[in-house]
């Protein structure tokens, strides 16, 4: 059966048609077919084969690049859904004791007022040496300090 490949989703076609991939980068371009027959020469081949790891790099890194632009808004999008979602079904949350609400007002309510607290010297600790004590092969124990 024919189908429109710009309509299935699984395709290059559709995804670049759909914006969910590069359409436009001259590192598309190495990739393209070249029924050219070139006689063999190691050099050529060398350089090829370096040309071809540092395409790979270039574009590995505009597609991520072009990635992290898609997806830049989908925080807010998704936590502007999430609370369409509580909203709508908030009467199937737990109710909010009057406690707990009362105190959830304050904090709200509470100008933001920082305690300037005075610095404490530390006391000064006496450290007490940690010794660990090993099983040795002959019978005996072994005492270590242990930082």
């Amino acid at each position: 059966m024919k189908r429109n490949p710009r309509k299935l989703k699984w395709t290059k076609a559709f995804r670049k048609a759909a914006g969910k991939e590069m359409v436009v980068d001259s590192t598309l371009q190495f990739a393209a077919r070249r029924n050219v027959p070139v006689r063999y020469n190691r050099d050529h081949v060398a350089t090829t084969l370096k040309a071809m790891q540092r395409v790979s790099e270039i574009r590995a890194k505009r597609e991520r690049v072009f990635y992290k632009n898609r997806m830049a808004g989908n925080k807010e999008r998704e936590r502007a859904a999430d609370r369409k979602l509580v909203a709508e079904n908030e009467h199937l949350l737990p109710k909010m004791r009057f406690s707990e609400r009362m105190a959830a007002e304050e904090m709200e309510q509470e100008p933001l007022v920082e305690d300037i607290e005075q610095e404490v010297p530390p006391k000064k600790l006496k450290k007490k040496q940690k010794t660990k004590q090993r099983l040795l092969v002959s019978g005996g124990t072994e005492e270590m300090d242990v930082d």
